[in-house]
């Protein structure tokens, strides 16, 4: 027997459907699959520790555990020694950006996380850090692409529409992030 759909039910399933289309696109961006990875490593300087890291961090169909590790470790607050997840997005923004730039994934980073304690003290300093810093959430880095303008990583970033992009001119850097997608200048 056909299942007769009223006027009611078709409008709800067809606005229900045109609501959750965008939230799954948007979910996707943030948490890439897998299955959509191919070989990325890239290779990071930190420019307080001087240490040096250059890693495949995803492999083919999965991110690589032991390498998202030792990225954390170089990544972390050295003021402190503290440690704190880095969303991976971040690494494939680096890559990705990188590329477009026509540069392989050099970076040297100026800041990875930041602790609460790390944070409240630079604003107190008066450094224009944000009191709710997507740093303290292991979802921002401040970068320089080693043999690339800072202006034209900013400007790639910025076309990719992937997150915050902040331009610090003078300080010579940019900030990228994983969440909205929004860009400002230091």
């Amino acid at each position: 027997m056909a299942t007769l759909w009223s006027r009611r039910r078709f409008a709800t399933s067809v606005l229900t459907g045109a609501v959750a289309m965008p939230l799954a696109r948007a979910s996707w961006g943030r948490a890439p699959r897998a299955s959509n990875l191919s070989e990325r490593w890239i290779e990071l300087v930190n420019t307080h520790t001087g240490e040096a890291l250059s890693i495949a961090f995803a492999n083919h169909a999965a991110f690589v555990p032991a390498a998202l590790a030792k990225l954390q470790y170089l990544l972390r607050d050295h003021r402190f020694d503290e440690q704190h997840r880095i969303d991976p997005a971040l690494y494939l923004q680096l890559s990705d950006f990188a590329h477009s730039a026509g540069r392989e994934p050099r970076f040297e980073v100026i800041s990875g996380y930041r602790s609460p304690a790390t944070n409240a003290q630079l604003r107190t300093l008066g450094h224009g850090v944000a009191e709710h810093s997507l740093h303290v959430e292991g979802r921002a880095i401040d970068v320089r692409l080693k043999g690339c303008r800072c202006s034209t990583l900013r400007d790639v970033a910025l076309a990719a529409g992937r997150g915050g992009v902040g331009f610090y001119a003078r300080s010579d850097f940019v900030h990228l992030d994983t969440g909205r997608v929004r860009n400002w200048c230091g």
